[in-house]
């Protein structure tokens, strides 16, 4: 699953990427809490801390409750990390060979996918075994010699990401089980770029086009690009995650409302399933952001309040419904929560604090939480009786 905060309107990604991971995005750069990883059913919370780091990103869960991300310790640069099981214990994943790595997506083998710089300068996708273990460089699309990057992986292993082409385009990429291959998943019509942000058991590809006007999904196994459309009155779009469902997740520009970007504000949405049809998620008060999808549909992100002020956010099954998880969890005054970075099946959110409250408030968690919980279980029991 693809989760980026902070990237809002990518050029060529790579860099933006390594500028994000040094601490210049956007609303986050200015954040350095704790993160936080939240159990919905057990009403429990792992405090992960700043991950050894003077600043860290954490972008991927799988069920395990494994993080990945990077953290960049005083002094040097950034490092991709994976946790064990539920949060615990953080381990470097190394790099191909350059200074610094990070790290994007992880599957349930904990395999994990992102970029790290090489001993020749260059900066490469690359994909772990199980749990993190090696690292192997997944190199570039045929008549490339420079750069790409993972960003998503499922659980056949299949990657993808984007890599620059031989006329020194960014287009997005699959790769085969286990991180073998990679294909040119070209673009839509009339685009030059393309960039895969997402991709789910069965190889359908979520992702984005030139400059983040238009978004794509494609079938099975990255064959085929269908444009996802829009919402009326919007003119870029961002994507992030998508569920087996085939349900994608990410955030649209909406116009006429003045916002931290200009005249528009941006609106998280769930389209699906299969990329079908688009639904704003609405807000708390200001612009929001969708970073991660479960099965269940359950979608996490942030949104800014009415007093501008970025609050993390998760929905009921399928979207319904956006409730501020400060409202579930308590915490001291002026401290909040304020971005959800991911969701996985077990209702496990991985969540950062806006400043650093007292270590004792992190288990003061309300009763609300049993409910978001009961919805998780209720669609996996659904699930297996389907199938």
């Amino acid at each position: 699953m693809k989760i980026i905060p902070g990237f809002k309107a990518p050029g060529f990604i790579l860099a933006a990427a390594f500028l994000a991971g040094l601490g210049f995005g956007t609303s986050a750069s200015a954040q350095d809490g704790p993160y936080l990883l939240i159990d919905l059913n057990s009403k429990t919370v792992t405090d992960l801390g700043t991950l050894g780091a003077t600043d860290s990103r954490a972008f991927g869960i799988n069920n395990a409750g494994q993080v990945v991300g990077w953290s960049v310790p005083a002094g040097g640069t950034p490092r991709a990390f994976i946790t064990g099981p539920n949060g615990t214990g953080t381990r470097d994943l190394g790099t191909l060979g350059g200074s610094y790595s990070l790290a994007f997506g992880i599957n349930d083998a904990g395999q994990v996918v992102g970029g790290s710089s090489t001993t020749g300068g260059q900066f490469h996708a690359f994909i772990t075994g199980p749990n993190g273990r090696g690292m192997t460089d997944l190199g570039v699309l045929p008549g490339s010699v420079w750069q790409s990057v993972g960003y998503a992986i499922n659980n056949t292993g299949q990657v993808t990401g984007e890599s620059t082409t031989a006329d020194a385009r960014g287009h997005a990429f699959i790769t085969g089980p286990n991180g073998v291959g990679m294909t040119d998943l070209g673009t839509l019509p009339g685009e030059n770029s393309s960039m895969g942000k997402a991709i789910n058991d069965a190889g359908q590809v979520a992702g984005e086009g030139e400059a983040g006007r238009r978004a794509f999904i494609t079938g099975p196994n990255g064959v085929g690009m269908t444009d996802l459309g829009a919402l009326d009155g919007t003119d870029r779009i961002e994507v992030n995650a998508i569920n087996n469902a085939g349900y994608v997740a990410g955030n649209v520009t909406v116009k006429g409302a003045e916002g931290p970007f200009g005249p528009y504000t941006y609106h998280a949405f769930i389209a699906g399933p299969n990329g079908m049809g688009m639904t704003d998620l609405g807000t708390l008060g200001g612009s929001s952001y969708a970073y991660g999808i479960n099965d269940a549909g359950q979608v996490v992100g942030e949104s800014y309040t009415a007093d501008g002020h970025p609050h993390a956010f998760i929905t009921g099954p399928n979207g319904a419904g956006m409730t501020d998880l400060n409202s579930l969890v308590k915490l001291p005054v002026d401290h909040y929560l304020w971005t959800a970075s991911a969701i996985n099946d077990q209702g496990q959110v991985l969540v950062r604090v806006g400043t650093v409250p007292e270590p004792e408030t992190y288990a003061l968690l309300l009763t609300g939480l049993g409910l978001i919980g009961f919805i998780v279980r209720h669609k996996r029991r659904e699930a297996r009786k389907a199938n």
